[in-house]
């Protein structure tokens, strides 16, 4: 298995890892669930790197490395749904629109056809990392006693339920058109593939 298969492997594995510190209440989890994250979220762009650079290009990578970024997104999502922060109906939505068209995807790619990733489609998936950054990171430093004594205020407006909410819904709303806008442009070869 070539290096950047293996770090698709890694971060799949890393995901229940961030999620188990994530969960827990003390402040040392929590800021080894966010390293862990960057780490696992690293690991997307550099196996990218190396599979463009050196050709490491297999069918293998091609259908795990999106599908390892799906689930440890998917983990992030649910526990924020777990801990109170987010909505489980938008982050299903989320979570459903992004396995569809990466499970297609793929499939695709098992039958010799290849569908290019809209533009339209790379800004949803930055929407949706930027939010996860975000959220992840405040919640984080909630956990610091030092910054919440001087900063907490601070904080508690950056995660205001309003805020976090509607944040959401715009991120909910965008992957759903993005996902239907997909299949709109590719139904024809999506038909085709399930013919």
């Amino acid at each position: 298995m070539v290096l950047p298969n293996q770090l698709t492997v890694l971060r799949i594995i890393l995901t229940p890892v961030f999620i188990f510190f994530l969960l827990q209440t003390d402040e040392i989890s929590k800021q080894i669930s966010l390293a862990i994250y960057i780490v696992a979220a690293l690991t997307d762009w550099y196996d990218g790197w190396l599979a463009r650079k050196f050709n490491y290009i297999t069918s293998w990578g091609k259908f795990w490395d999106p599908l390892a970024d799906k689930i440890l997104t998917a983990g992030a999502f649910l526990s924020l749904v777990y801990l109170g922060m987010l909505e489980l109906w938008m982050v299903a939505l989320i979570i459903l629109r992004d396995f569809i068209v990466t499970i297609i995807r793929g499939y695709a790619d098992y039958k010799g056809t290849s569908f290019s990733t809209s533009r339209y489609a790379k800004w949803k998936t930055f929407f949706q990392m930027f939010f996860l950054y975000y959220v992840l990171v405040i919640h984080v430093l909630t956990f610091t006693p030092y910054l919440m004594n001087n900063y907490g205020d601070i904080f508690a407006m950056l995660l205001n339920p309003d805020l976090i909410f509607y944040s959401t819904l715009v991120i909910t709303i965008i992957t759903i058109h993005s996902g239907y806008v997909y299949m709109s442009a590719n139904f024809t070869l999506i038909k085709k593939l399930f013919e």
